[in-house]
C-alpha cells in the first residue's frame, strides 16, 4: 500500500468485467453450495445414527473414524483422495472437487449436529414411539425440527470450510476447472492484483451479513419462546 492515493471502486468493476475470474468465482460458489448441501444431508443422518446407537464401544469407534479427516493434515487428505480417484477412474475436475469437499465436510457437520441432538429432551423420542410414530416420523417430525439450529450451523461451517479450502482442492482439481483459492495461489506467483482484495471484501461482507441475519433470527425465536 505504498502508492495509496485514495479510494476507488474501479477494481470491483474490473472483477465484474473479468470473465475468467467471474467463472472461477462461480465455480467456487457452486462447489461450496453443492458440497455443503450434500454434506449436511449425509452428516445429519450420520449424526442421528450415532445418537440412536446404544452400544458405547460401537459409538466411540464410529466417532473416532469420523474424526480421522478432521485431525489429518490437508495435504495427506488431498493426496489420498487423488490416489482414490485415480483408482476408480474419476476424472479430475468439478466432480472430483465436489466429492473431496463433501468428504472433509461430513465429519464437521456431524460434530456440529451431535450436540443439538444430546441437548434436546430425549423423552420426546420415547413419547413419539409410545404414541405409535414410525421411525421415519420420529426423525422427520421430532428430531429434525428440534435440531434446526445445529443443522444450519453445520451447513454454514461446511460452506466456510469449502470456500476456504486450498490444499485438498489443489490436489484434486484438473485442467480447465479452478476455484478461487487455487486461482489466488496461481496469481501469487506472478503478482496479486487488487481485484483479489475486492473479491475478498465482497465475500467477507456477504458472510458477515448472513451471520448477523442468522443471529437476529435465532435471537428473536429464543425471545419468542421465552414469552410464550
Amino acid at each position: 500500500m505504498t502508492s495509496f492515493e485514495g479510494f476507488t471502486l474501479d477494481y470491483y468493476k474490473s472483477v465484474i468485467e473479468n470473465k475468467a475470474l467471474m467463472t472461477v468465482i462461480m465455480n467456487t460458489i457452486a462447489v461450496a453450495l453443492i458440497s455443503s448441501g450434500f454434506a449436511t444431508i449425509i452428516g445429519l443422518f450420520g449424526a442421528i445414527f450415532l445418537y440412536l446407537i446404544r452400544q458405547k464401544y460401537v459409538k466411540s469407534t464410529l466417532l473416532t473414524l469420523n474424526n480421522v479427516l478432521i485431525v489429518s493434515p490437508d495435504v495427506i487428505i488431498g493426496a489420498s483422495l487423488l490416489i482414490l480417484f485415480s483408482i476408480f477412474g474419476i476424472k479430475l475436475g468439478s466432480t472430483s472437487v465436489i466429492l473431496a469437499h463433501i468428504a472433509f465436510s461430513v465429519p464437521i457437520v456431524v460434530l456440529m449436529i451431535l450436540p443439538s441432538l444430546y441437548q434436546q429432551n430425549s423423552n420426546l423420542v420415547l413419547a413419539a414411539h409410545d404414541l405409535g410414530a414410525s421411525a421415519f416420523h420420529v426423525v422427520t417430525k421430532v428430531l429434525i425440527p428440534n435440531i434446526k439450529p445445529g443443522i444450519f450451523a453445520g451447513f454454514l461451517m461446511a460452506l466456510t470450510y469449502s470456500l476456504d479450502d486450498f490444499a485438498v482442492t489443489f490436489f484434486v482439481t484438473g485442467n480447465g476447472f479452478s476455484t478461487l483459492s487455487v486461482e489466488i495461489y496461481a496469481m501469487a506467483r506472478r503478482g496479486i492484483t487488487l481485484e483479489i482484495n475486492a473479491i475478498s471484501t465482497v465475500i467477507f461482507v456477504v458472510v458477515l451479513t448472513i451471520s448477523f441475519i442468522y443471529y437476529f433470527v435465532s435471537d428473536k425465536k429464543i425471545k419468542r419462546g421465552k414469552t410464550t
